[in-house]
């Protein structure tokens, strides 16, 4: 690294050296061109100039073909609370494989996840379970449009809630600052028509939200939210925001809808006990399926009553081959009975100890730069000025280069395994000695990226 002083050194230093040192997952990305659109099957996972083929993991760690081992700090996009191959949840899903994944019928472990979910979620009297958390959402939001017979939905600008086409709106938040965000498609391929049915407001604006509801009080039939934004920031709520939000669902008459798909391990019943708001609808996934496929809605009765043919003569149709099926059911119960209060405690205390240090990093290397999240989920954001907005968090990441993927791959180089997007999910098996090893591995990398932000993005060096 002692020759790496422009940008152009950096990143060839940076790639030379993951090339180096994962040649299998070359190897093994060269085959998969053969079979998979871009070698892969799931965007997340996209590493440049070629993915990380890791082949197992063990508590909080990752190891790849070529012998490396690797700090897992993205535990699967959040899913993977207790890490890998947690003991009780591996031996409660192999007794169960003994006995059939899926039998397709109703089954005792349905019941059991159910009633612990419920008795924790305050928002939740009844739910349904999916297979992941774009049905969730998309289950969630026809409940809310059958319920209150209206069919405009409002999101956040910059809000993610999976890949069916009524959420593929303003996944990207606007970029211009002060500008009012317009509804548009953020894929190929979502016909226009959803842009009918979906409106937009900032996060963190009870005022832009509340002039929507005023125009369209007659057509809105809920607002969709993770009470924390994940993909678009891990920007924790304004004091009051939430429960401003709930006054004016009432106040206006629609139904509030909490996307709590990576928010739940925050708190035994989710961001909405934290902050004291009951929405009336919840999505949930990951965390929830003890390492395997799932998704789950609920909400208050009188809601989840219109799936159930007994009540009503026109109940919603929902069902999936693989809907509560036993696998995930029982590593689901057994996931959410480690994760209790003292756990969720701890796992929240080390997250904000992470924050805390890389905030400590960022200063004594003069980078304009923050880290912000809540608990054991945290994000770098490249600015120091306050990100109050997903528009924000965008405008931050703009004319960094590759910043954020090169910090990635040198992360990798180091022996941490991390998103492209600047973000850390804490696991209950990470010691203090690993978050501190943690610290010094990403204290290497940013002080190596220091010659390509000094050409690429000054802004961010005092």
């Amino acid at each position: 690294m002692a020759g790496a002083t422009t940008a152009e050194d950096v990143k060839r230093d940076i790639t030379a050296r993951y090339r180096a040192r994962t040649p299998s997952s070359r190897t093994q990305h060269a085959e998969a061109l053969r079979y998979l659109p871009g070698g892969e099957t799931r965007g997340a996972t996209r590493i440049s100039p070629y993915p990380t083929y890791m082949t197992a993991g063990e508590g909080a760690w990752l190891h790849d073909g070529d012998g490396n081992r690797y700090l897992d700090l993205l535990n699967n996009f959040t899913s993977l609370v207790h890490g890998h191959a947690p003991p009780g949840i591996v031996e409660q899903a192999a007794d169960q494989l003994m006995r059939g994944t899926a039998l397709g019928t109703v089954a005792a472990p349905q019941v059991s996840l159910a009633r612990q979910i419920v008795e924790r979620v305050p928002g939740i009297d009844l739910l349904r379970f999916t297979n992941s958390g774009t049905e969730a959402t998309m289950m969630m939001m026809r409940a809310a449009r059958a319920y209150s017979g209206r069919d405009i939905i409002v999101k956040i600008d910059g809000g993610y809630h999976g890949s069916h086409d009524f959420v593929e709106i303003n996944v990207n938040a606007e970029i211009v600052a002060g500008q009012e965000p317009k509804t548009r498609l953020e894929s190929r391929g979502i016909p226009s028509a959803v842009l009918q049915s979906t409106l937009v407001a900032p996060f963190n604006d009870l005022g832009a939200m509340e002039a929507l509801l005023e125009g369209y009080q007659e057509c809105i039939a809920g607002i969709i939210i993770e009470p924390m934004p994940n993909a678009g920031g891990m920007i924790p709520p304004a004091p009051g925001y939430l429960a401003g939000l709930r006054a004016l669902a009432d106040r206006y008459g629609v139904l509030l809808l909490f996307d709590e798909i990576v928010t739940l391990r925050l708190a035994p019943g989710g961001f909405q006990q934290i902050a004291g708001v009951a929405p009336d609808l919840t999505a949930l996934g990951k965390i929830i399926g003890g390492g395997f496929p799932v998704g789950a809605f609920g909400g208050r009765r009188e809601i989840m009553a219109q799936f159930d043919p007994a009540q009503v003569d026109d109940a919603l149709f929902h069902s999936g081959t693989f809907n509560g099926n036993n696998m995930t059911m029982v590593a689901g119960e057994e996931a959410l009975r480690r994760l209790d209060a003292a756990a969720i405690t701890r796992i929240n205390g080390l997250g904000e100890r992470l924050a805390a240090g890389i905030n400590e990093l960022f200063a004594a290397l003069g980078i304009r730069a923050q880290c912000l999240g809540f608990g054991s989920l945290q994000q770098i954001q490249w600015t120091d000025a306050p990100v109050v907005n997903l528009g924000d968090a965008r405008r931050a990441a703009e004319d960094t280069g590759d910043l954020y993927t090169l910090l990635q791959v040198e992360l990798l180089n180091r022996g941490v395994y991390s998103s492209n997007r600047g973000m850390f999910s804490v696991p209950t098996p990470l010691q203090e000695a690993e978050l501190d090893m943690a610290l010094g591995t990403l204290a290497g990398a940013l002080r190596t990226l220091l010659p390509y932000m000094r050409e690429v993005a000054p802004r961010l060096l005092r």
